[in-house]
């Protein structure tokens, strides 16, 4: 059984002591002195919840508390991913990207699904990733399900039994995922809205400049207004600078008065196109953004291997989208770990600390780091409404991952493989699952 690098003791009430926390993520005494965007604490943990954070050094010791001293190493909430493919994980051995282009990877997973995806195989390859998600210290994940017709049977039923299997430890959603040009199908957004209140998920599809994009967007707001269902859409994944759905995502929202629905803000995943804009294009967009109370999520793992990819050349863009200027405008921003070993990323296995670390490197998350660590915690929390999620204080769960790193440049610097993830007080075990286990899906 693998733990990690830290002895917890099997006790009701124990004191990690010395800890360092991103100051970001802490609800405790204002007066937490920081250096770095860093506070030194103390954590309480009594019956499998966070008693007390107080500063380091400053609390006697107590009877029946079990002192467990950590030396400066970092402690953050469990992670919240708020976009992933369960459903699409792991097919690379055999559905892989003959080019590395996002058309290829269209196409490769499009037969793979038409072929393979029974309710055994979608089973098998979303219980692995979630094996390895809960692994790596995440709590709470969002997933989008393709659901073009002929798979909306398939997936959705298999995704409901696994929310309920693994509930009380990971936090599980969902969203519908179909192109735009599929959601103004005849029927369509019927069966789709029907199937979302059988298994309990939200309404998203892909946006592109298609000449349906107008009419399907007031189709998917008209149907999530009158069922009540959250939405969620992959948005301008592209390098174009003419790809502007966005801005009209935002503008739709205005207009049907989202706001004031009560469901939630409007998530918008990839949103490439837009660091390919002109300036006042830019603007235009953000502050309409800004005004519907979108939220943003970047993908920088996936957005780096598929986005500006020519054969024979170097790609010259990074493909993530403009998360400092959004910040700056008061819209809620996260990052997130998008696909897993399938056509659109060969790579991934749903660790939230490598997204962020690559993250903080990509998107430059540094000089200061400041309030960025609530960008895979506490921000797609609160957006995804995961409550009580992505922040360490008094009454949150003691759901943390201690990592051996005492600071950001240690942290970041390794993949910190030897972390320890507590669960309701308690390690658990932190073994990956071998890839091993899925070759009866391909021999």
């Amino acid at each position: 059984m693998g733990s990690g690098f830290l002895a917890l003791p099997e006790a009701r009430r124990f004191r990690l002591q010395g800890a360092t926390l991103p100051a970001a993520l802490v609800d405790g005494p204002a007066t937490l002195p920081q250096r770095d965007d860093l506070v030194r604490a103390d954590v309480l943990v009594v019956d499998g919840v966070v008693a007390a954070v107080d500063a380091a050094g400053t609390v006697a010791a107590e009877p029946g508390v079990i002192p467990v001293v950590l030396d400066g190493a970092m402690v953050f909430p469990c992670f919240v991913d708020a976009h992933t493919h369960l459903d699409k994980g792991h097919i690379w051995p055999r559905a892989s990207n003959p080019d590395g282009t996002f058309p290829g990877a269209l196409a490769a997973v499009g037969a793979d699904r038409a072929a393979h995806w029974t309710a055994e195989d979608v089973r098998a390859r979303m219980s692995f990733a979630l094996k390895a998600a809960y692994a790596h210290g995440t709590a709470a994940i969002r997933t989008h399900i393709d659901s073009i017709p002929a798979q909306i049977d398939i997936s959705w039923p298999v995704f409901a039994e696994l929310r309920e299997e693994w509930r009380g430890r990971i936090d599980l959603q969902a969203s519908s995922l179909c192109g735009i040009d599929v959601a103004v199908e005849a029927g369509y957004l019927d069966q789709m809205v029907a199937a979302l209140k059988r298994h309990g998920g939200g309404l998203g599809c892909v946006t592109y400049m298609s000449p349906n994009l107008a009419p399907g967007l007031e189709a998917i707001f008209r149907a999530a207004r009158e069922a009540g269902l959250p939405l969620d859409f992959h948005v301008d994944e592209t390098m174009d600078p003419g790809a502007h759905s966005l801005r009209l995502i935002a503008e739709a929202a205005i207009r049907h008065r989202w706001s004031e629905a009560g469901l939630g803000r409007i998530v918008v995943g990839h949103c490439c196109s837009l660091s390919a804009q002109d300036d006042d294009e830019v603007r235009r967009t953000l502050d309409r953004v800004a005004e519907a109370g979108l939220a943003v999520v970047s993908l920088p793992m996936c957005n780096m291997y598929l986005q500006d990819r020519v054969a024979g050349r170097t790609p010259r863009r990074r493909g993530v989208t403009l998360l400092h200027e959004m910040r700056a405008l008061g819209i809620p921003v996260m990052v997130a770990s998008d696909n897993t070993r399938d056509p659109f990323y060969a790579y991934g296995d749903l660790d939230m600390l490598e997204t962020y670390r690559e993250a903080t490197r990509i998107l430059h998350f540094d000089h200061p780091v400041g309030d960025w660590p609530r960008a895979a915690t506490a921000t797609p929390a609160e957006v995804c409404g995961f409550a009580g999620r992505g922040r360490i204080g008094p009454g949150s769960p003691a759901d943390l991952v201690v990592f051996r790193g005492r600071s950001w440049t240690e942290l970041l610097s390794r993949p910190q493989s030897d972390r320890t993830v507590i669960r309701n007080g308690r390690a658990i075990d932190t073994t990956l699952p071998d890839y091993r286990d899925l070759d009866r899906l391909w021999s």
